[in-house]
């Protein structure tokens, strides 16, 4: 297929981009050289690449930032949703678009130990969950108008590559520099007993690869893991990576509430026979490699 993909140099972008690759797709990828935002760039990209599909990823990803910007997360996320899907109802009307969310549109469980399936109403909680959360609304408005849309709510995904805005990315910089002796101990955290669900960014990637599929019905998909971790296993699991001993300390700016949010994935595994494959150890283990290649790399 012909695919346009947005924010295609990004965490996922990247690794999806040549995933279709190498099955024989040909991709058209923009990431911060056009503006999402902008309808009539995107609209004219849409016009000279002609897609038969989108993925639609470009975003301001980070929960915690988007409390210091709201403003400009709601352009990229929400306006720039807007345009792709004008772009795709204008100028490829036929085309299959998976558009992108995000888990945190269902906000904090009431229930810990109860996953959020999708017909879970959304209660964002952020700046970026309110945003996401438009824009999959708006994604339900174009679908309701007889575009081919696939709503995507992934839970949080981690893997090498990842930004230290994340948390278990941050640990794995931190305790890599520590090692290295590029940082002064200790190692600074957050709220270590927030419940997310956790997958490898690879996983994810699969989803997203097999909603694709046209024989895949419309509508909406969790891509969850459906497992309460803690946030400090992330942390526990990295530390036994490390090559020394650190002391842990929470630092006050980073804290969180410590909520809950799971992810029930069936109707995915149901409708396409996706589910996740790595485990989350394995994953731990290729973060903090990653960034001590990277911290070794550096200046």
């Amino acid at each position: 297929m012909r695919v346009v993909v947005s924010g295609a140099a990004g965490f996922v972008g990247t690794r999806l981009v040549s995933r279709l690759e190498a099955r024989g797709d040909t991709v058209a990828g923009f990431d911060r050289e056009l503006d999402v935002a902008d309808g009539a760039a995107v609209a004219a990209f849409f016009e000279r690449h002609n897609p038969e599909a989108v993925i639609h990823l470009a975003a301001r990803s980070s929960v915690a930032a988007s409390f210091e910007d709201a403003e400009a997360v709601f352009r990229v996320n929400y306006l720039g949703t807007r345009s792709i899907l004008e772009a795709t109802r204008c100028r490829a009307p036929r085309a299959r678009v998976i558009l992108v969310g995000s888990g945190e549109c269902y906000g904090v469980a009431a229930d810990p130990v109860r996953p959020f399936d999708e017909g879970a109403p959304l209660r964002p909680g952020s700046p970026y969950a309110r945003a996401k959360a438009a824009a999959d609304l708006l994604g339900a408005a174009y679908a309701g108008g007889g575009l081919a849309v696939v709503r995507v709510r992934p839970f949080p995904h981690t893997g090498p590559g990842q930004s230290d805005t994340f948390a278990a990315s941050s640990f794995a910089r931190q305790i890599a520099e520590l090692e290295l002796g590029r940082r002064d101990p200790p190692i600074r955290v957050g709220a270590l007993d927030a419940v997310r669900d956790y997958l490898d960014v690879d996983d994810v990637v699969e989803a997203y690869l097999r909603l694709l599929d046209p024989s895949v019905p419309l509508g909406i998909y969790n891509v969850a893991r459906g497992e309460a971790v803690p946030i400090r296993r992330l942390l526990e699991g990295l530390l036994e990576r490390a090559t020394s001993r650190f002391e842990v300390v929470v630092d006050p700016a980073r804290l969180r509430a410590a909520d809950a949010s799971i992810g029930d994935a069936t109707r995915l595994r149901q409708l396409t026979g996706w589910a996740p494959r790595i485990p989350l150890e394995d994953t731990l283990g290729r973060l903090i490699d990653d960034w001590r290649a990277r911290v070794r790399a550096s200046p």
